[in-house]
């Protein structure tokens, strides 16, 4: 079946009396020059590409103008004189409709530009059902749809480049100064208690900013803010798509995070976000979501991709027959972007210099980023976009963070160098041996000291390691010591989506409780993980909202849960202030000792002139830890420094730290040093205002001391030479 010159069933035909010109086929999107706008679009295997204009976000198109071709290169364009900035427009393409042979083209459907700078909303209702949502047949997408939905749909935006960035500058952030909170946009200021003026929005998160810099992060890194498809099963269970994983615009910051005071106002918002997190020290990362689209699978939505050039985006599969029929799923949303495909290498570099150049972010955190690394059938670190992305020079200097996973395969620590990667093995030891996990000291160990074993490959440090207790995906640290169960069934999916593996501890007490001892233990057991993440080498990511306990109510699934199971509850940061103020201290401490958060690791070489950091290993009695000891829930460093310029401390100093996960009060014996004294820095079995002591008010310790240490706590020490 063919929609296209000579067989079109669909009447369609160039219908404008603006002035036009051939245009560029050099820049793909909507580009305003002096006297017009140039449009290019790229597609392989159309027959007929038609502009439409609009008046209204709602209205019927005002022109229909046909492109053409260069067929050299697969881009169609055309120049419209005396158009400008602001402008509504969508694209209609025409061609064989074969879904076997992964052709989708159908003219009935408006489409949006790959390279829109901006939409007017989101995908909504059509003649009372839910934008292409009906029960379908496993064979529905055998014959297009014939719903014209140009009126509907969202347009994209001409946009300019216009705005005040005044002296704006990248941050200068050394890696091993680097602090990531990862927060959702709309989350951190939705709930009414925030106080800001446009909850939810890029402005409302703006007046967050003074908050974000007495916790003390230098980095946000925010989750998806490209646009984003809501898919209609969610909206038909009343839910949407919160995270926003599943991008249909990457060229276009979120629309329902702007204010909506003007079309197109998203694009400025975000700007200004940038510009005064930017002024305040801290740089902009993005989440971003390169390995899919929100087409979803055979049955989904023609919005974009798929009725543009099926075949030149996606990874297409299936049986002989119909071998380019099927979307093959190495993502879990049912679509795979072809990275090895020329037009998606392509788009995927000119949307990251985009967002780099003219947004003026300063990195990227890659979605299921090992997609992006296939050759063929396999995961490698010389793949293409790899190289692509070293070679760029927009990209230089760009803080790059792999997620290093996706459904088939797990590549922790064989990204290229340059690349970060958050480190899920930090994740799931440290959980199980805060836990009390029997055999985790060893492992532990490996983690503390900046997992060398991971991360050593072609000169990386102990900073391209991402370490993180939680995340997004998954409990909170308040949840994961109150449930051991996951609590998912609002999603509408029986409970069975989220990890069952969570390597949680309820503290004795499944859910809520009023019970005051499980209670402090829950403290206690959160300031636990807290102190890990910050005392280890590599790179700390906080979750935004641990730092006050913040609950989903044992959910580790919440990507669909737009409401106070997943925003930041702001009267939480009064009601458990004392988990701030402790997070807020180990945040302080990190910065004030750089022993703590060089990017070299620990090798346990010991060098008593402390040219370089030294790390010892103990047991509680000073032996060496009893490695082999599978019942061993204790373990001992200590960690030698130069002095650091503090008044009457000579000649290096040391920490002490203890981690007893043990049910035990344990007598750890103290190195004793001649000249040298010890202070207490903290310790979590101590509630606020003596867990965290206050620089220059330390707890001094006898002359040969030891330290009993309780159950389940983190203790650090500090040994100086006042002399």
């Amino acid at each position: 079946m063919t929609y296209g010159r000579g067989g079109m069933e669909h009447s369609f035909a160039q219908r404008t009396t603006r002035r036009l010109g051939s245009g560029s086929d050099e820049k793909l999107g909507a580009i305003p020059i002096e006297y017009g706008v140039n449009f290019a679009l790229y597609s392989a295997h159309a027959e007929q590409v038609f502009l439409l204009l609009f008046d209204a976000p709602d209205g019927e198109p005002t022109d229909t103008i046909e492109l053409e071709q260069n067929r050299e290169t697969s881009v169609w364009h055309t120049f419209v004189y005396d158009l400008k900035p602001g402008q509504f427009y969508g694209f209609r393409v025409s061609g064989p409709y074969d879904p076997s042979r992964g052709l989708r083209f159908n003219p009935y459907k408006l489409l949006m530009d790959p390279y829109a700078r901006a939409l007017t909303g989101k995908f909504r209702d059509q003649d009372g059902l839910l934008y292409g949502y009906v029960q379908q047949s496993p064979d529905a997408d055998l014959a297009p749809d014939r719903r014209d939905n140009a009126r509907i749909v969202p347009k994209c935006i001409v946009m300019d480049d216009d705005f005040d960035w005044g002296n704006d500058r990248r941050p200068e952030i050394a890696p091993e100064e680097r602090i990531i909170y990862e927060v959702h946009l709309r989350g951190l200021t939705a709930h009414p208690s925030s106080g800001v003026e446009h909850p939810g929005t890029y402005s409302g998160f703006v007046q967050k900013i003074p908050y974000l810099l007495e916790l003390g992060v230098t980095s946000v890194e925010l989750l998806p803010v490209h646009e984003f498809h809501v898919r209609d099963e969610l909206l038909a269970r009343g839910l949407t798509e919160y995270w926003g994983y599943n991008t249909i615009g990457f060229f276009a910051p979120e629309s329902s995070y702007g204010t909506g005071t003007s079309p197109g106002c998203q694009v400025r918002e975000f700007k200004t976000l940038v510009r005064e997190l930017h002024r305040a020290g801290m740089e902009v990362i993005l989440d971003v979501v390169y390995n899919h689209t929100g087409e979803e699978h055979e049955l989904g939505p023609t919005l974009c991709f798929r009725g543009i050039d099926n075949p030149s985006y996606y990874v297409l599969d299936g049986p002989k027959a119909q071998q380019g029929r099927f979307y093959r799923d190495l993502t879990g949303c049912r679509n795979t972007l072809d990275i090895e495909k020329p037009a998606v290498l392509r788009l995927v570099m000119d949307s990251l210099r985009y967002w780099v150049s003219d947004m003026h972010v300063d990195g990227f955190r890659f979605d299921l980023a090992t997609v992006l690394g296939f050759q063929g059938a396999a995961f490698t670190a010389d793949a293409d976009f790899f190289r692509a992305v070293q070679d760029d020079p927009v990209l230089k200097g760009v803080t790059l963070i792999a997620e290093p996973w996706d459904l088939t395969t797990r590549q922790t620590g064989r990204f290229p160098a340059g690349w970060m990667e958050w480190n899920d093995t930090f994740r799931d030891t440290v959980r199980r041996f805060i836990r009390g996990d029997e055999g985790q000291i060893g492992a532990v160990a490996h983690r503390i000291a900046g997992s060398q074993d991971l991360f050593s490959n072609g000169g990386r440090s102990a900073c391209s390691a991402v370490n993180y207790i939680t995340a997004h995906d998954g409990f909170t640290l308040h949840d994961l010591y109150t449930y051991e169960k996951k609590r998912n069934e609002e999603n509408g999916e029986d409970n069975r989506d989220g990890s069952n593996n969570n390597n949680a501890f309820n503290c004795g007490v499944e859910g809520e409780t009023d019970d005051h001892t499980v209670l402090a233990l829950r403290k206690r057991m959160a300031k636990n993980g807290l102190s890990l993440l910050f005392l280890s080498r590599g790179t700390p990511m906080l979750l935004s909202g641990d730092e006050v306990l913040r609950t989903q109510g044992g959910n580790n699934n919440a990507y669909c849960q737009d409401n106070e199971k997943s925003w930041y509850l702001w009267n939480s940061a009064e009601e458990h202030r004392d988990i701030l103020a402790f997070c807020r201290g180990l945040i302080a401490l990190r910065k004030r000792f750089p022993v703590l958060h060089t990017c070299s690791f620990l090798n346990g070489q010991d060098t008593e002139a402390m040219g370089n950091p030294a790390i010892r290993w103990y047991g509680y009695d000073l032996t060496s830890p009893r490695w082999d000891d599978g019942s061993t829930r204790l373990l001992c460093c200590e960690l030698a420094f130069r002095d650091t310029g503090e008044a009457g401390v000579n000649g290096g100093s040391y920490l002490f730290m203890i981690f007893n996960m043990s049910e035990n009060v344990v007598t750890v014996h103290i190195p004793v040093r001649d000249g040298f004294v010890w202070h207490r820095l903290f310790d979590t079995q101590y509630e606020q205002g003596n867990d965290m002591l206050v620089e220059g008010n330390e707890d001094r310790l006898d002359p040969g001391d030891c330290y009993s240490s309780m159950p389940r706590t983190v203790t650090v020490l500090l040994g100086i030479n006042p002399s």
